[in-house]
């Protein structure tokens, strides 16, 4: 298995695109348009924000599930015991927003989501017939005036030898959601699991923008879109001391969306957060 390295101004991207997502369950894309600069922004504002006590002003608020998440209160991946070695935020643009990182992120936020529209277009465009004819509507319709987006700060903090035996940055997942947009981080380490059962690194240089699969996509292609299993592992040697920041997107649809005839886009939902112990 080899995750796709595409060119987005290409004449054959789209159907690239979606080749690879079924292939693997993740793309990666180059010469997309969102901005460089405005990502390694995020990432040095953000950091400084992680650094600082500003963070406990903005603790998490059950009910929405916006704000700061602290290491404590990390994730635990399902089917694991031990949390992730992170601390993220939470966006939403109805939610909590540190003012002096409200604007650009929310830049950030709404361009994003209209490139993730498009590739939902490209996922439906290219989806058999046969598949395509279970969605209750076009995919990229089910996230128009969606309040549910989330937008995830995700920083995993230098190493320190004292962590929990067996922890590990973010253990083996899938994601909840349709589609996940991710600008590769400040530091490598994402791996994808193969079909085989391989972990292989994604291509994350610089600049590159990663894809994958949800189980909300999985669910309403009726399984035809895999929702594959990836990590970030712990870095080794000098990299230890390093701090990486992350910031993907998860396109979620309207609470009310018919994934299928199991789930609505919000009984999916609440079912996932409280497997990964994050709502009761």
């Amino acid at each position: 298995m080899k995750v796709q390295v595409i060119d987005y101004t290409s004449d054959n991207a789209a159907k690239d695109f979606v080749e690879s997502l079924y292939n693997t369950g993740f793309a990666v894309l180059i010469n997309h348009p969102l901005q460089q600069s405005l990502v390694e922004s995020i990432y040095t504002n953000w950091q400084s924000f992680f650094n600082s006590d500003e963070k406990y002003d903005f603790a998490f608020d059950i009910e929405n599930q916006d704000g700061y998440f602290s290491p404590d209160i990390s994730e635990t991946a399902k089917g694991h015991s031990k949390k992730d070695i992170k601390e993220f935020y939470h966006i939403y643009p109805h939610g909590r927003i540190p003012k002096n990182l409200k604007n650009e992120i929310l830049d950030y936020y709404e361009a994003a989501s209209s490139l993730a529209a498009e590739l939902l277009d490209w996922v439906e465009e290219f989806s058999p017939n046969d598949i395509a004819k279970h969605y209750t509507e076009a995919l990229s319709n089910m996230i128009k005036d969606t309040p549910n987006t989330l937008l995830r700060v995700l920083h995993y903090p230098p190493m320190t030898g004292e962590e929990e035996p067996g922890a590990i940055r973010a253990a083996a997942h899938e994601d909840i959601n349709l589609l996940t947009i991710l600008p590769a981080a400040n530091e490598p380490g994402l791996q994808v699991m193969s079909k085989e059962g391989n972990w292989l690194d994604v291509p994350a240089d610089f600049g590159n923008l990663i894809i994958n699969i949800g189980d909300m996509l999985q669910e309403a292609s009726q399984g035809y879109f895999p929702s594959t299993t990836h990590r970030v592992i712990n870095p080794d040697g000098k990299g230890n001391n390093k701090s990486r920041i992350s910031l993907p997107l998860f396109l979620h649809p309207r609470s009310e969306v018919k994934l299928s005839e199991r789930h609505t886009q919000h009984s999916y939902l609440m079912e996932r957060l409280k497997e990964l112990g994050i709502k009761p």
